[in-house]
């Protein structure tokens, strides 16, 4: 039996509350629906339905399950719709948020181009480092950057964000290069600080574990631009992302040191309210996006950190 079907007639049964209802839309017998949804439930070997002679209820496994399917058939649905002939054209306003730092560098520039290719279209970036509400702000999508929290929102991964530890050759000239973790207690580094001073950690990987280590130096900043300024200027060691000192390493400003001891990356994602129907041209834009970062071309990112800092040595 196919799969898809079986998808779509579990989603259409939890809309409608009956197997009766779900069969008259499709213009089959319920017992044809009873059957898919038995197979469907056979296959995963968990329980999604409780059926009664009056109405069906949404297990616990099967309202988890719902919302995955509702946003796979969505997603088919815009594919279908933006490849086909003659398809249903993107159109209305689209509002976004992204981080303050990396939306004015990766954000903001893919704008144009999207909207040159979907003229009907308007948007409205909001740069803001704070965490905006989706709902509840009218935002379409939001684009962030790590871990996520759990929430109710669906996320989907754009890209890696590798963070790197970096400094100018002058700095490593004077002071020398750390060749161990342990070394970062004897450097000036340039940490992103708090107001609750609770100072972020750097993190690295370790003996295969993943390790955040406190740092500490003279200068700390809320923002990472300015720490990425003084980091140039020769003032200490800075742990930064590739997106903002990509550009550095590649020119000889910076140099990356502590190679061996790089975290996996992170992820870029995008984020966005549980739809039923996510609008085709919040779909197309998020398309847009992980064309754009799912490229090493896009980052000129083909080369490991480690070449490039023997490179600029």
């Amino acid at each position: 039996m196919d799969r898809f079907k079986q998808i779509e007639t579990f989603v259409a049964v939890a809309a409608k509350g009956s197997l009766s209802a779900a069969a008259t839309l499709e213009g089959v017998a319920p017992a044809v629906i009873g059957r898919r949804i038995d197979a469907l439930e056979y296959r995963l070997g968990v329980k999604l339905l409780v059926r009664t002679t009056r109405r069906v209820t949404l297990t616990f496994e099967g309202s988890a399950f719902l919302e995955d399917c509702q946003r796979i058939l969505n997603e088919m649905h815009n594919a279908e719709a933006a490849v086909s002939a003659g398809g249903v054209k993107a159109s209305g306003h689209l509002r976004l948020s992204a981080p303050a730092g990396f939306g004015r560098r990766h954000v903001a520039p893919l704008l144009p181009v999207f909207i040159e290719s979907h003229p009907d279209v308007s948007v409205t970036l909001d740069l803001s480092d704070r965490l905006v509400d989706l709902v509840n702000e009218g935002f379409d999508c939001a684009i962030r950057l790590g871990e996520l929290p759990d929430s109710s929102l669906v996320s989907l991964r754009l890209g890696d964000n590798r963070r790197v530890c970096v400094a100018a050759p002058g700095y490593l000239a004077r002071c020398g290069r750390p060749e161990s973790l342990d070394a970062l207690t004897r450097h000036n580094c340039l940490a992103f600080g708090s107001t609750a001073n609770q100072q972020r950690g750097w993190t690295f990987a370790q003996d295969g574990k993943v390790v955040t280590i406190r740092v500490s130096g003279t200068m700390e900043c809320t923002d990472g631009a300015v720490l990425h300024d003084w980091c140039l200027g020769g003032y200490g060691l800075a742990w930064r992302s590739w997106w903002e000192v990509g550009d550095d390493i590649r020119a000889g400003r910076l140099v990356t040191v502590l190679d061996e001891f790089a975290a996996p990356p992170i992820g870029i994602h995008a984020v966005f309210a549980q739809r039923c129907h996510l609008p085709l041209r919040v779909r197309l834009f998020i398309d847009h996006l992980k064309h754009h970062y799912g490229s090493s071309a896009y980052w000129q990112d083909d080369q490991p950190p480690g070449a490039q800092a023997d490179a600029s040595a």
